[in-house]
């Protein structure tokens, strides 16, 4: 048996998924706009700044987008700043990870929803805002969300990511783009244990003969693993070369908001 993570499993209705991490709802999907290729989002968290920006310039010669979701944007240093703007400027996409870090579910049970709201996401949009960069996706710290959370941040942001692992098979998986402004992203970091290289190649060819979007997240890129919470820069170059052999794109958070029909 393959050594990946059960937390439960997803189940697919006609207009309802629900996600695996926290048993909660996604919304109702709305219909597409016009077709799209089968590709990839990747994204990551917190504020590797440095090290994103490496596997930037080892990973342009790929024509490579990424997102990356910053948290404690006023802790990080002018020199960062300077790549995060640089790296919106090359075409990646800069997204809200929180200002604290907190876990908002567990803050919003113990402070509330608006108190959650105010302390973690408007200081944050407002000092993004005053950097020049330009948020319109947001990643929950620790991928822990509610159906009210959602919705509470719903007129904030266009999209609204957190993660979900549900079992052994690709169908299964909560990670593919499903209309819908809420998404889940699989997690390709080294101290997951339900990430292989061979289940992440079948996530690829089920994204790839089912033209789907596969949308994955991680933490640090490295090129060799010292600590949790880690991603091989060879691992990406992995998804690289099978995006570039297949005649796949990569997308950004923001461009699947691009990809939905608006009402």
């Amino acid at each position: 048996m393959k050594p990946f993570f059960y937390k439960s499993f997803l189940i697919i209705t006609t207009i309802i998924v629900s996600a695996c991490d926290n048993k909660k709802a996604i919304p109702q999907s709305v219909p597409y706009s016009k077709p799209y290729r089968a590709g990839v989002v990747l994204s990551f968290d917190d504020a590797y700044v440095d090290e994103w920006f490496e596997a930037d310039q080892a990973l342009k010669k790929y024509s490579w987008k990424a997102t990356f979701c910053v948290c404690r944007i006023d802790s990080i240093g002018a020199p960062q700043l300077n790549k995060l703007v640089q790296m919106q400027k090359n075409g990646h996409e800069i997204a809200g990870h929180g200002y604290h870090h907190f876990n908002a579910v567990t803050y919003a049970a113990a402070n509330g929803i608006d108190n959650y709201v105010k302390v973690e996401i408007d200081p944050m949009l407002a000092s993004m805002k005053r950097l020049a960069l330009h948020v319109t996706s947001f990643a929950y710290p620790y991928g822990e969300r509610s159906e009210e959370l959602d919705k509470a941040l719903a007129p904030k942001f266009n999209i609204i990511r957190g993660r979900a692992f549900c079992g052994d098979v690709p169908e299964k998986e909560g990670c593919y783009f499903r209309g819908t402004k809420y998404m889940y992203a699989f997690d390709i970091d080294n101290n997951h244990v339900h990430f292989s290289i061979p289940y992440l190649l079948e996530l690829l060819d089920y994204a790839r003969k089912e033209n789907k979007i596969l949308i994955l997240c991680g933490h640090k890129p490295v090129k060799e693993l010292t600590a949790n919470y880690q991603t091989k820069i060879e691992t990406l170059a992995f998804i690289c070369k099978y995006i570039e052999l297949n005649n796949m794109q990569f997308y950004t958070l923001s461009d699947l908001d691009n990809l939905m029909a608006k009402e």
